[in-house]
């Protein structure tokens, strides 16, 4: 079966889906037409204090919207799980600019359906790739969070992407903090520390629908990205260490 072929295994699952989104009217509309060819009941847009027409954009489509003026893709995405109904219990996170292929879905959200894996990320890197889709220092700072994770934690990640799923009462264990650009670092973290089954499956990406990269798209903003990555990972490895040195637990 295809990834994105009708009548999947896990679409009875109670699945929302959680797209933060900043200025992105141009891509929105379609985004969550995909989502919604998938079966998914639920579609929450968090609009980040965009000034242009995303909200009414992903209303129109068919989304729930919910606003978050505090800018930050973190409080983006806590605005977003907020919000999800409670007959939800698991929760999908995917861009708002059409980078990311709603198709994979069932690829991505079925091994937590199945209680295969507690946490499953669609992995960019392992996956087919359009020209651009990513920039080099997105590729770098994928190896390089990667590379620590593994050193640190045993676990092997081969991507940050934003495509990922988890149940949500999980994701409220992990009591995450990072509001920012660290919020999907944080996860990967918080869920190798707690020895969480993981799972990575690879999934296309394509290059962005509209709009410009909040994070990628000069290289100003990839260089402060990059510096957020790495000082969150030292922070958060840190502050984990001695969480275990407190608690009598192994190193």
């Amino acid at each position: 079966m295809s990834p994105g072929a009708p009548n999947s295994p896990w679409i009875d699952a109670p699945v929302a889906v959680i797209i933060p989104c900043l200025n992105e009217a141009e891509a929105i509309g379609a985004v969550v037409h995909e989502v919604l060819a998938q079966g998914i009941q639920q579609v929450i847009v968090v609009d980040n204090g965009s000034t242009d027409a995303t909200a009414q954009q992903a209303q129109a489509a068919g989304a729930q919207v919910v606003s978050e003026p505090r800018r930050g893709y973190g409080h983006a995405c806590a605005a977003g799980v907020a919000a999800v109904s409670s007959a939800s219990s698991i929760l999908c996170f995917l861009d708002g600019d059409g980078s990311d292929v709603p198709s994979f879905m069932p690829a991505v959200v079925g091994p937590v359906a199945r209680g295969e894996a507690q946490f499953a990320m669609g992995s960019r890197m392992r996956g087919r790739r359009e020209k651009g889709s990513l920039l080099p220092q997105q590729v770098v700072a994928a190896w390089l969070a990667g590379h620590l994770m593994h050193r640190v934690y045993g676990v092997r990640f081969s991507d940050m992407s934003p495509f990922r799923a988890v149940r949500r009462a999980d994701l409220l264990a992990l009591s995450m903090t990072e509001m920012t650009y660290g919020w999907n670092l944080e996860m990967q973290m918080k869920a190798a520390a707690a020895g969480w089954r993981i799972c990575e499956v690879p999934v296309d990406h394509r290059c962005r629908r509209g709009g410009t990269s909040k994070v990628s798209g000069n290289l100003g903003a990839g260089v402060k990205a990059s510096w957020k990555i790495v000082s969150t990972f030292a922070r958060l490895a840190t502050s984990q260490r001695r969480s275990r040195l407190a608690s009598g637990a192994p190193r």
